[in-house]
């Protein structure tokens, strides 16, 4: 049965994204926020096992209530003194606590101490990972390792290079979906990228399903074919497959074959005029390099305290987890965009795939599995945006933390089968998967959102203070490195961290077992904040002969900016989050009785892990949804 795209959502006033839905007799995915359902009592995005999570935190929360008011009742009466013989002692209340601290005893005091001692194993297990990879990098600085290109493009790029020669046949692929906030910035970049003309050709793959959004697009398409620019503009009506299944249709085409590189830029990115001429060239005299990844760089980095946060743990990956993995391993994750793929790879791998929501880590192992080598650059940049608001994150980091379980599942046999060697073959299962993607959101989650909490209940079983403060406070000093600036905000990152641990512990489980939000698939909403300060500066700082295609739209752009603007504020909400909400209330009980046991440094790190899963939970960090 061939799977097919249909819309399921409304479009307010507001803006409100569109939901769009993958079906097929395996699984569907939607984009955006799912509405209800007629009559309200579906379309709620919820499923069987989600409800029983749900259920299992409120439970959890009422259990803790009721042993919190019973434990304070015993210590009121003395017997948190010794362990006394409670059946000496008259009353029912007496006796159910009794019969309670046998329990707590005889059977849930080993198991707890036995999860608790698996879950401290993990973390250092992970925590000497993050460590190595931190020397790795360390390594790296000290002797100045980067990829060098054998030979570039030592040209101009100017347009009279005639084609070939040292400027090989180059295609662009933008793909975006009714993202009318920032089409123009990441085209008009593109269109002024410094290569030949007649070498590189644009594809802009707009899969909207907004009629205004895709005319406004194609409009925009036909302004830079006007000047001169080699650009063309798909739009399918049949969106199998969502971007996976865009780049596969664009691959297709018959005039792909005239093309040695394809560069792969999502809608809200904007590369710098050269950044072909610092990444094309390292393929050169490199016949087994496939991938040539840059960075990334966020306009909006310090837009708010969400922004921030997310910064910290972005510039981590690419400045030390991409770096190192493709200095000494020649292996890392494609990031889906801002990166050069040569054809013959990608074809050679199977080409795009709708299999799983991570089509960009899908097409990165089969490459690697057939022996293609990837080059990280880490000096050449490309501008995005980072969601500024929770739910937008929160959509973002479900489907990052899902589908690499999904992917696991598919590809655990090949890897087996294939005939990489055995340290590649350790390093895919053990460090990319398993550890990075399964056991760090594992363990987050239930060491210090669950274990942690019942241990205060159950004081019998313990963790030590250096697993519940200062191994974690290591480990976020070390991630925060990369980012000095963002030092100031090292506490609430380690607390933000353990609190996104819920999600991303429910999207590891929905993806490793396939539940039905595994395949949730959210198109993260764009701010386009950086779009009309830079196209306006563009026109600025601009000479003229080098506007080409952007004259006719930059200059409306710098006009319309001088023009005074009506104050027309749309209105916004915060959301509730149950989960989180769950997870604080269950903290502050676990706080309130680690007061029982005068344990000091528990009380404060559940004090205000709680407060922060309640801040998140309220929704007050990011921007409030429109």
């Amino acid at each position: 049965m061939a799977r097919w795209w249909g819309r399921e959502a409304t479009r307010g006033a507001s803006g409100t994204p569109v939901v769009v839905k993958m079906e097929s007799p395996e699984w569907a995915i939607s984009e955006g926020t799912s509405p209800p359902a007629a009559g309200g009592k579906a379309g709620r995005g919820k499923n069987a096992r989600q409800i029983t999570f749900h259920g299992f935190l409120r439970a959890f929360l009422l259990v803790s209530v009721l042993l919190l008011a019973a434990d304070a009742a015993a210590h009121a009466q003395g017997w948190h003194l010794v362990v006394p013989d409670l059946l000496a002692v008259e009353g029912l209340f007496a006796a159910a606590y009794a019969a309670w601290v046998r329990v707590r005893l005889d059977y849930l005091a080993p198991g707890l101490q036995f999860l608790a001692n698996a879950c401290v194993v993990l973390f250092l297990i992970q925590s000497a990972d993050r460590l190595i990879l931190c020397l790795g990098c360390f390594w790296i600085k000290l002797k100045g390792i980067k990829p060098v290109p054998k030979g570039g493009a030592g040209g101009k790029g100017s347009d009279d290079v005639e084609a070939g020669g040292e400027f090989p046949m180059v295609l662009v692929q933008i793909p975006m979906c009714n993202e009318k906030e920032v089409y123009q910035q990441s085209i008009g970049a593109v269109c002024n990228l410094d290569w030949p003309r007649s070498n590189f050709l644009v594809q802009v793959l707009d899969d909207s399903d907004d009629a205004a959004t895709s005319a406004l697009i194609k409009e925009e398409v036909e302004k830079w074919q006007r000047e001169g620019v080699r650009i063309l503009y798909r739009h399918r009506v049949i969106r199998d497959g969502y971007k996976a299944g865009n780049l596969k249709s664009a691959m297709n085409c018959s005039y792909v074959k005239d093309y040695e590189f394809v560069v792969i830029f999502d809608a809200d990115f904007q590369p710098q005029a050269d950044f072909l001429k610092r990444t094309v060239p390292h393929f050169k005299g490199n016949e087994d390099v496939g991938l040539v990844q840059a960075r990334w760089s966020f306009v909006n980095k310090d837009e708010n305290l969400l922004t921030r946060l997310q910064n910290i743990n972005l510039c981590f990956h690419f400045e030390v987890e991409q770096q190192v993995n493709g200095v000494f391993l020649n292996f890392f994750g494609f990031n889906g965009t801002a990166g050069v793929w040569r054809i013959k790879a990608l074809e050679d791998s199977g080409g795009w795939m709708e299999r799983t929501t991570v089509e960009d880590m899908d097409i990165a192992v089969r490459a690697h599995l057939k022996g293609w080598k990837f080059l990280y650059i880490n000096d050449v940049e490309c501008q995005c945006e980072l969601p500024e608001s929770y739910e937008a994150y929160r959509k973002q980091q479900h489907r990052w933390h899902s589908g690499p379980m999904q992917l696991f599942r598919l590809c655990f046999v090949d890897i087996i089968k294939s005939k990489i060697g055995i340290w590649k073959k350790f390093n895919l299962i053990f460090l990319f998967f398993l550890l990075r993607k399964l056991i760090l959101p594992f363990y987050s989650f239930t060491l210090f959102c669950i274990i942690l909490p019942m241990t205060m209940f159950v004081p019998e079983a313990e963790l030590p203070a250096w697993i519940v403060c200062y191994i974690p406070a290591t480990m976020s000093l070390l991630n925060i490195l990369p980012a000095p600036k963002s030092f100031p905000f090292i506490v609430p990152y380690l607390l933000f961290e353990n609190t996104m641990s819920v999600t991303k512990f429910n999207a590891m489980i929905s993806g490793l077992f396939q539940l039905g939000s595994a395949y949730e698939w959210v198109v993260t909403k764009k701010s386009g904040r950086s779009s009309e300060g830079d196209l306006v500066s563009l026109v600025e700082k601009q000479p003229k002969q080098q506007r080409v295609g952007s004259a006719p739209s930059l200059d409306s752009l710098a006009k319309e900016e001088s023009r005074p603007k009506t104050n027309s504020k749309k209105k916004k909400h915060n959301r509730i989050y149950q989960k989180e909400l769950a997870l604080s209330f269950l903290l502050l009980t676990a706080a309130a009785r680690s007061l029982l046991s005068v344990q000091g440094i528990h009380f404060y790190f559940l004090l205000f892990q709680g407060v922060s899963f309640l801040v998140v939970g309220l929704d007050l960090i990011g921007e409030q949804v429109e």
